[in-house]
Parts: C-alpha cells; sequence; structure tokens
C-alpha cells in the first residue's frame, strides 16, 4: 500500500507542478514560446481553456489557471486520503489540500533554486530553455537576498540563503 502511495503522490505532484508553471510562467513573464512552455501549454489547455470560458483572466492574473491548479490539488488531495483507506470530508480536503498546495509551491521553488543555481555553474545552461524559464521564476525571489548579501570574491550565495529561507518554512508549516 505505502508503494501505491508513493507512486500516486509523485505522479500527481508532477501535474500538479505543470499546473502551477501555468499559472506562475505569466506572472513572471516567461516565454511560452519554448519547448517548456509548450509542454506546459499542451499539458495544461485541456482543464484550463474550458475554466477560461467561465473564469476570465484579471489583468495580468489568470483565474482560469489557479481555479485549474486548486481542481488539481484538491483532486490529488482526495485521491490520497481515499488510498491511506480513510472517508474524507470535504473540509478536511480544503484544509489538507491548501496546506498541501503551500508546502508544494514552497517545494518547487527550492527546488527551482537549486537547479538555477547548479545551472549557473554551466556556461551555456542559462540560455536553455529550461534555463529561461528558471531565471524568470528564481530571479524576483533572489533579487531581496542580493540586496542583502553582497557577492563575497565573486561567490554568489544568495541563492543558498534562499534555500535555508525555503526550508524554515517547511519546517515552520510542518510543526504540530
Amino acid at each position: 500500500m505505502e508503494a501505491l502511495y508513493f507512486v500516486l503522490n509523485t505522479l500527481l505532484t508532477l501535474v500538479v507542478v505543470v499546473f502551477l508553471l501555468r499559472l506562475l510562467m505569466p506572472l513572471v513573464r516567461a516565454d511560452f514560446r519554448n519547448p517548456v512552455g509548450e509542454a506546459v501549454l499542451k499539458l495544461t489547455n485541456p482543464l484550463v481553456l474550458p475554466l477560461r470560458r467561465v473564469l476570465p483572466p484579471a489583468r495580468r492574473f489568470d483565474v482560469a489557471s489557479l481555479a485549474a491548479l486548486l481542481l488539481v490539488h484538491f483532486a490529488k488531495t482526495l485521491a490520497l486520503l481515499l488510498v491511506r483507506g480513510g472517508s474524507p470530508r470535504a473540509d478536511t480536503v480544503l484544509v489538507a489540500g491548501l496546506h498541501g498546495l503551500l508546502v508544494t509551491v514552497i517545494q518547487f521553488y527550492f527546488y527551482a533554486v537549486l537547479f538555477y543555481a547548479l545551472m549557473s555553474w554551466f556556461g551555456g545552461a542559462s540560455r536553455s530553455p529550461v534555463g529561461n524559464v528558471l531565471s524568470r521564476l528564481c530571479e524576483p525571489l533572489l533579487a531581496p537576498f542580493r540586496r542583502l548579501i553582497p557577492p563575497l570574491g565573486g561567490l554568489d550565495l544568495s541563492a543558498l540563503f534562499l534555500m535555508i529561507a525555503l526550508q524554515a518554512l517547511l519546517i515552520l508549516l510542518r510543526a504540530p
């Protein structure tokens, strides 16, 4: 049963991350005209486009993408609770879903910053489609840390301190 839970959780988390990218990429003005953006659009369009008919965008914010992200994450939460053998109530799914989504967003940014920092070690990697998307996603979070922590001998430690802050947030969220 644990193996099924692990596989289901992993696969559904990947789906949630794709919908999270659909929400975040326009906010950070990432380009959808690259392989990463095109994949995100192809995977999310079947749910987002019908929702967009009833939930139009509010300026630059895509309300339909947010609704799709919430629907997918609540479905994930419900599926995982059912696999654990419970009979979940609506309030349990809502609270666990919102908490889980917040944890997923923080974990997503932790790994995005980690990959972004690792890609900076390789010359051309930052100009790749993945590097461009990671740059757009991570730079808004790294900028305040760069203002507080100057480079030491050419070494930028802002990513390290951002990752420490994100892990501290995760610990706070998991505390009883």
